[in-house]
């Protein structure tokens, strides 16, 4: 495939999804009846991309393995074993996701292997690694977002929680009161979510009650009692006093490295993630918590609550630098019929129009497309270089600049 292609792309269904935003971003004629909650631009083998192609649809998948060079350029197709390594999505959060995290390379290749011996489908709700793959990602709001990312300090852990523990005692925060460090921070959260139902059950009815009477105090006071009337008595209802609480704004991101604890809480995004589908949950779900596992993936330490403004660019695109070398994020913005002007040298990409109109243009070829909401384009290498003109916001993903670490080679 030598030319720029459009896509089509598969939605994700869940149960914290909107039953407003995809629907009307895809141009549906009326609501779906159920939530709408991811839209994966990709080649993850659960769910790909089909690309036309001479009239037709194919997989994204079948398109690459076809021409991997042409598609993806010699350098990462030789990298990544022919696989495009980056999955790019939008989100449409209504209620809060789980709280969750996402191992490490090793990890995830153990936990694959370890699943496959002992003969678990793929697809079974019980399974933990769905690929071998870590999944770093890094998340843009495309609308005010709410978010927990990484352990607060555990002074502020202390100060939050006696706020609204004030007249119950518990054994778990006398021991991060004892060790405020790393070591603490796991013997404290571990024993949060290991506590039996029925204390389980009681503490969190007292942290609700306390954080009603505090709830102008701090946000995390309102997401206490907010995240209770969706999941009542679930341990994750604590969360917010013990993870990061961030309000993004549209255009601010954060990178949430493998190992660290999250969870997304209400609005759109843009989220670019190394193409992997494993995920660790450890509340606030219905689906499957598997909390040993979980405590042996969680990275035990403090982590500053820190927004990721893009790079400036004179050519109108806003770079989001992460430390890894799958993907790249990035936001194109254009008004008044100017013009983008892709690098010489690049990747593939794929391009994602959040709102306006435009045209791209092979400049080799000649070949326009037009774009609008909700149109999604992938460019391959081998298309040597374009143009983006128009009154139009599109969101891109690409292969990160990171020099790959010499482990990573393939």
């Amino acid at each position: 495939m030598k030319q720029i292609g459009i896509l089509k792309n598969p939605v994700q269904k869940y149960a914290w999804g909107s039953r407003t935003f995809l629907q009307s971003f895809l141009g549906m004629p009326e609501p779906w009846r159920e939530p709408a909650a991811e839209l994966w631009m990709g080649g993850h083998p659960k769910a790909p991309s089909q690309v036309r192609v001479n009239g037709e649809w194919r997989s994204l998948i079948d398109v690459i393995r076809a021409d991997p060079a042409s598609v993806l350029g010699s350098e990462t197709a030789g990298r990544y074993a022919n696989e495009l390594p980056f999955l790019l999505k939008v989100l449409a959060v209504e209620r809060p996701l789980s709280i969750q995290v996402h191992p490490r390379r090793v990890q995830a290749s153990a936990g694959f292997d370890r699943e496959n011996r002992l003969n678990i489908p793929l697809d079974a709700p019980n399974r933990n690694y769905r690929d071998a793959n870590r999944k770093p990602e890094c998340l843009c709001a495309v609308s005010r977002f709410e978010a927990m990312k990484g352990f607060r300090a555990p002074k502020d852990i202390l100060k939050l929680m006696d706020r609204v523990f004030a007249a119950f005692p518990l054994v778990e925060l006398d021991l991060l009161r004892r060790e405020p460090n790393d070591e603490g921070l796991k013997r404290f959260f571990t024993g949060l979510v290991t506590m039996e139902r029925f204390r389980s059950v009681r503490m969190i009815g007292e942290a609700v009650k306390g954080a009603a009477r505090v709830v102008d105090e701090d946000r995390a006071f309102y997401w206490v009692q907010a995240l209770n009337r969706e999941y009542p008595g679930d341990v994750g209802v604590l969360s917010p006093l013990f993870l990061n609480l961030l309000d993004l704004f549209p255009g601010e991101a954060i990178y949430v490295p493998a190992g660290e604890l999250h969870a997304y809480l209400s609005g759109v995004a843009m989220e670019i993630m190394a193409s992997s589908d494993n995920v660790l949950r450890g509340g606030l779900t219905p689906k499957h918590v598997d909390i040993p596992e979980l405590l042996e993936i969680v990275h035990f330490t403090v982590a500053a609550a820190k927004k990721q403004r893009p790079s400036p660019d004179p050519n109108f695109e806003r770079i989001y630098e992460t430390p890894v070398h799958e993907f790249r994020l990035s936001r194109i913005v254009l008004r008044n019929q100017e013009t983008f002007m892709s690098e010489m040298k690049r990747s593939v990409e794929i391009l994602l129009c959040m709102k306006g109109t435009g045209v791209i243009k092979d400049l080799k070829s000649g070949r326009t497309l037009p774009l609008g909401k909700g149109v999604s384009l992938i460019v391959p290498s081998a298309v040597p270089r374009y143009a983006v003109s128009g009154s139009v916001t599109l969101y891109k993903g690409t292969v990160g600049t990171v020099p790959l670490r010499p482990r990573f080679r393939k």
